[in-house]
């Protein structure tokens, strides 16, 4: 775990004096006042952030890709594997990757809307930046941070990741690329890189998750509290730091924290921050799915155990925020091995339900949540909960 660099106070300070006029202003003036440069870089001397706050690779593969387990290209095919097998198992198979892409002469207005996995719309999202940069060129350069060592030089992305990627699909999965292998990148020295400007970029870029801004929100915590920012990949636990944190002690920060994060509240970013309290499990499949922070925030409130099986219900059912609020109320499940004049009520009433289940049928028992309900999705919500609390209650009759 990485601990605060409370010697560093200095660097800190000169990099957060260094972002404002970033935050303020968008002028191309500001670049080449600060000796910022543009260059094309050989794409296999620019490497993405390891803590990035957005996931542009599943999580399993970015992991591997940033421990140098797999090469880009590498990752790239293990995703389009990935996608392969979906598109398959919903009859959509393809061979290339372009089949990925709409065809507007087969489009039919009485087509049925087509049901994509979350790594179909990324890697159509790719290809698709893929041929604009192909047909129009890389307009918006990357941002990078020039972090070389004597005669090795290497970059790392500071903003523009999905265009890198792209930009590796273009060259090794699209027909007919005639590039140079080279990227046209902003080029940052190393003394003023900036998870501030990251930042910025990334709440002024749609299809950021609520998992995404909880990350941001860490790092940008983590910097104006003087914790060093590593250069490999973490784990949530390095982002879990963050939650022991918060912005009362450097007030002279918060408004450049807030504005980062896309000039919200304090009572959103404490929203927001709270989600990385979720298990590992929970947090993966909500960044998957795009699961939106006013759901999880309820989430946050249950034990962590069942975190990973309510977002799978949120997912499976599409339950509104009312619905797994209602869930979760009702949901909260402590341990412990309290005397019988202790057990709740609604214990009681559950056990004694037990004994009636011959003098029912599934279908009464359907039609009963459903008047109960009125919803058919929240009625099968609750019955996968009634089945996880009846297979957690055998585990603790088995118990000598």
């Amino acid at each position: 775990m990485v601990r605060p660099n409370n010697g560093n106070t200095s660097r800190m300070d000169d990099l957060l004096a260094s972002v404002t006029s970033d935050l303020l202003t968008d002028s191309p003036q500001a670049f080449a006042d600060n000796a910022i440069r543009v260059e094309r870089i050989l794409l296999e001397m620019v490497r993405p952030d390891p803590v990035q706050p957005r996931r542009v690779l599943p999580e399993s593969i970015h992991v591997r890709f940033h421990t140098n387990h797999v090469t880009p290209t590498q990752a790239l095919r293990e995703l389009v594997q990935i996608v392969q097998i979906a598109a398959r198992q919903r009859g959509r198979p393809f061979n290339n990757v372009l089949e990925l892409l709409p065809n507007g002469d087969d489009e039919r207005e009485d087509e049925p809307t087509v049901n994509l996995s979350p790594e179909e719309i990324l890697l159509r999202d790719l290809v698709n930046l893929a041929m604009t940069i192909r047909d129009d060129g890389q307009v918006n350069p990357l941002t990078v941070v020039d972090v070389s060592q004597g005669v090795t030089r290497l970059f790392r992305i500071e903003t523009g990741e999905r265009r890198y990627w792209a930009t590796w699909l273009l060259r090794d999965f699209i027909p007919g690329y005639t590039g140079d292998g080279m990227i046209p990148c902003i080029v940052i020295p190393a003394a003023r890189s900036s998870v501030f400007r990251q930042a910025k970029e990334n709440t002024a870029r749609s299809g950021l998750t609520a998992v995404a801004l909880a990350r941001q929100a860490a790092l940008l915590l983590l910097t104006v509290h003087g914790y060093e920012i590593p250069a490999y990949a973490v784990g949530n636990d390095f982002y879990r730091q963050a939650l022991d944190l918060d912005l009362r002690a450097k007030r002279e920060y918060t408004e450049m924290v807030l504005s980062a994060m896309g000039g919200i509240k304090k009572a959103q970013f404490s929203l927001i921050k709270s989600l990385l309290s979720l298990s590992d499990e929970a947090i993966e499949l909500a960044d998957r799915h795009g699961v939106e922070e006013y759901k999880l925030r309820y989430v946050v409130a249950t034990p962590a155990e069942y975190h990973a099986e309510i977002v799978r219900q949120i997912i499976d059912f599409n339950l509104s925020a009312k619905q797994v609020k209602e869930i979760c109320q009702g949901e909260h499940i402590t341990d412990g091995d309290d005397p019988i004049e202790k057990l709740s009520p609604a214990a009681l009433k559950m056990a004694k339900a037990t004994q009636a289940i011959s003098a029912t049928t599934p279908q009464e028992l359907a039609r009963a949540l459903m008047q109960q309900e009125g919803d058919a999705s929240i009625a099968r919500a609750r019955l996968q909960a009634m089945r996880k609390l009846i297979g957690e209650a055998e585990r603790y009759l088995t118990i000598d």
